[in-house]
């Protein structure tokens, strides 16, 4: 391996509590790091050090291997740098010295495989010794002192226009790129020729608390990129998902739902295709039951702990939670949310759902949102 990705991922954050294996996107902010360093052609090996059983859980699932950290370099007081050159003595009793090493950081969700890839291809070539992810800014900074608050980058008495001024650039924390002789050599990340690899201004949120964790979430609709839906199964809430979430009740109190044509054909679509699905939902009015025998899919109604259930279920037939796409679309459909590798919502679930899904469909419960997933999952088949 000429180049190696690192992330450092302990248990123990006091801001955000389990911040490493949280959602963003639908995806464990672990995972997503150990994704966006696999994407970049470059990097021969993926590896999160960690001393958390969920953090490696989430880790391996997402195709990275796991370096147990030890007690004494997680606490509060470690550096990032301890736990590389730990994680890179660990590579090396496995026979693994690499040329450069890549440092991630979980908790900047949106890395940009290409510009780690190009950093990676600089330092291997001996262009740069270290680089690191930042963006450009026209930024006026200050700063406060006795005196008064005072400009650090520009003159305050002077206010060039923007074309006027040389940009500077503001470190993200993504990524930061080295030869590793010279990192083993100053025991930090910057040393020699140290170069800046270029990213979007977009990308440079980093998460230390739970506002800048809801920004995030609320970002990753619009920054991510979409990924082939390849699952192997299908487990689907049915009020709201198969319907608008609305019944008619008429005078003997007897209800009924407006169900989708096209989802049916999108259902049928994915029987021939022989994805297994499961209907799984809350709602005991037998009319889930009906439409399930209509769309021939296996169901289960009445279920109030539906997470229990889905476990057993995958378990069942040998199915990993991480190979499932879960679709709901409100409160009681978190815990499966959570649970899946695919969280799935339709475009009119509740916020905190949606908050909670890897994929927010164009189009709402009942109204051709299970077509659209299917048509998805399909592509990915093909």
């Amino acid at each position: 391996m000429r180049a190696v990705a690192i992330i450092p991922a302990r248990g123990g954050s006091k801001g955000v509590p389990g911040k490493n294996v949280a959602r963003v996107g639908g995806v464990p902010l672990v995972g997503r790091a150990v994704r966006a360093a696999l994407a970049a052609p470059s990097i021969d090996g993926v590896f999160v050090s960690t001393d958390d059983a969920a953090i490696a859980a989430a880790a391996t699932a997402a195709g990275g291997q796991v370096i147990d950290r030890p007690a004494d370099l997680a606490g509060d007081l470690a550096t990032s740098e301890s736990a590389l050159l730990h994680a890179l003595d660990a590579l090396a009793a496995r026979g693994v010295e690499p040329q450069a090493l890549a440092f991630l950081q979980a908790t900047s969700p949106f890395i940009d495989s290409a510009a780690l890839d190009g950093a990676v291809a600089s330092v291997l070539a001996g262009e740069h010794d270290s680089m690191f992810a930042a963006f450009e800014t026209y930024a006026f900074l200050w700063a406060g002192s006795p005196e008064g608050a005072v400009g650090v980058n520009h003159d305050h008495s002077f206010r060039p226009r923007r074309q006027d001024r040389e940009p500077h650039f503001q470190e993200t924390g993504a990524f930061y790129v080295m030869d590793v002789a010279g990192f083993r050599a100053s025991g930090f990340r910057f040393f020699g020729r140290v170069g800046i690899a270029e990213v979007p201004a977009s990308t440079g949120i980093e998460i230390d608390d739970v506002h800048e964790l809801d920004s995030a979430r609320a970002l990753a609709a619009l920054l991510d990129s979409p990924a082939p839906v390849d699952v192997d199964a299908l487990v689907m809430d049915f009020d709201g998902v198969h319907t608008e979430d609305t019944a008619t009740v008429d005078q003997n109190g007897v209800e009924s739902v407006t169900v989708s044509r096209s989802d049916g054909m999108g259902i049928a679509m994915l029987r021939e295709a022989r994805l297994p699905m499961l209907i799984l939902s809350r709602e005991e009015n037998p009319v889930v039951a009906a439409r399930a025998r209509k769309l021939g899919v296996e169901v289960s109604h009445d279920v109030h702990e539906k997470l229990p259930y889905l476990e057993r279920w995958c378990a069942e037939r040998d199915i990993s939670l991480d190979r499932v796409a879960y679709v709901g679309n409100d409160l009681p459909d978190l815990p499966c949310l959570a649970a899946v590798g695919w969280p799935v919502v339709p475009a009119d679930a509740h916020p905190r759902a949606q908050a909670a899904a890897r994929i927010v469909l164009t189009r709402g419960g009942g109204r051709g949102a299970v077509r659209e997933l299917a048509e998805m999952i399909l592509a990915a088949r093909a």
